[in-house]
């Protein structure tokens, strides 16, 4: 069951004056820009395949048998991208993220 809070007539400042139509401020190419201005990376293209791999088994697999490497100039905080080789293709996995 999914509960909707009522309006609020008095909402905390933090609540009040929101335009919840408007778009996001938080888009991703916005927030990968202020990752790589805070940690100093340069703009990098990623491989046009990304791959999630959630509990991170192919990643680690990929790693143990030494055909990925670690992308340095990745810009998020949380995840690491790594990249690898299959066939004459070039792609990217990110492992333990959902």
């Amino acid at each position: 069951m999914i509960r909707v809070a009522p309006k609020l007539s008095n909402p905390p400042p933090i609540l009040a004056g929101k335009d919840y139509a408007a778009p996001s401020v938080f888009e991703p190419e916005n927030l990968l820009r202020e990752a790589r201005r805070q940690k100093g990376l340069p703009i990098t293209t990623v491989p046009e395949v990304c791959l999630l791999d959630p509990d991170g088994d192919i990643v680690r697999a990929l790693a143990k048998s030494g055909r990925s490497h670690r992308s340095a100039p990745w810009a998020c905080y949380h995840t690491d991208l790594y990249e690898f080789d299959h066939g004459d293709e070039h792609f990217g996995i990110i492992g333990c993220a959902v």
